[in-house]
C-alpha cells in the first residue's frame, strides 16, 4: 500500500527542543509555511490522483492544521480528512514540556538509561510509552489501511514506520532525524521508504 507520510510543521516547542509528546502545541509561522510547501510538493509529485487517497491525521491540533494547509495547497477541501487516535505522538509522561538538558539536571541516570536503550525506554509517568509500545499502535493502524493514504502525524510515528516497514534497527529508528519539511513515501508491500 502506498502511504505519503508527513510530520506536522514546526512548533515553538520543537524550536526550543522541548519534549512535546501528547501536549497539544500549535504550529508556529515556520510550521505553517512548511505545511503549505509540503502540500504543493505532494501535488506536484503525486498529481491529481492524490484526491482519491484516504486522508488521515493525528487528532492533535498541530497535525490537523498541517493537514488542512496541505489540502488547501493542493486545491482540496481542507476539512476532508479523518483523525485516528493511534497516530498520536509517543507519550513522554512526566517529561513532556521539558528539554533533555532540563531532564538531565533532575534525573541524569534516567536520561543515561534513555540514551543506552532509547527504543525500549519508558519515561516516568503513568501514561508514558516507549517507542516499542508506540510501534504496536502504529502496527495496528497499518493493518487497518485499505487504500492509498496521505497521513499527517508525528516524529515517533515516522520512526516506527522505519522499524515496521523498512526493518531498520531499533537504535537507528529511535535516533533518526525526522524532518518537518519533507514527505516520506512508503510502500508497505515493497518495504521501501524514501524522503522527497
Amino acid at each position: 500500500m502506498l502511504i505519503y507520510m508527513i510530520r506536522h510543521g514546526q512548533t515553538d516547542w520543537n524550536a526550543e527542543g522541548r519534549l512535546q509528546g501528547q501536549q497539544d502545541i500549535p504550529l508556529n509561522e515556520i510550521g505553517r509555511a512548511q505545511a503549505t510547501r509540503n502540500g504543493s510538493t505532494l501535488l506536484s509529485s503525486a498529481g491529481s490522483a492524490i484526491a482519491d487517497f484516504d486522508f488521515v491525521a493525528s487528532p492533535l491540533s498541530r497535525t490537523r492544521e498541517t493537514m488542512e494547509r496541505i489540502c488547501q495547497a493542493m486545491g482540496l477541501e481542507p476539512g476532508a480528512y479523518r483523525t485516528d487516535e493511534r497516530l498520536v505522538e509517543l507519550s513522554f509522561g512526566d517529561w513532556e514540556g521539558q528539554t533533555l538538558e532540563e531532564v538531565g539536571r533532575v534525573a541524569p541516570e534516567r536520561l543515561l538509561a534513555r540514551v543506552e536503550q532509547k527504543w525500549s525506554f519508558i519515561p516516568p509517568g503513568t501514561a508514558a510509552e516507549s517507542y516499542e509500545i508506540l510501534s504496536w499502535r502504529v502496527g495496528a493502524w497499518l493493518q487497518s489501511i485499505s487504500r492509498p493514504t496521505v497521513c499527517v502525524t508525528h516524529g515517533g510515528i515516522v520512526r516506527s514506520m522505519f522499524r515496521l516497514v523498512g526493518a531498520v534497527s531499533e537504535d537507528e529508528a529511535a535516533t533518526m532525524d525526522v524532518p518537518q519539511d519533507k514527505i516520506l513515501k512508503a510502500d508497505t508491500e515493497a518495504g521501501t521508504l524514501e524522503w522527497f
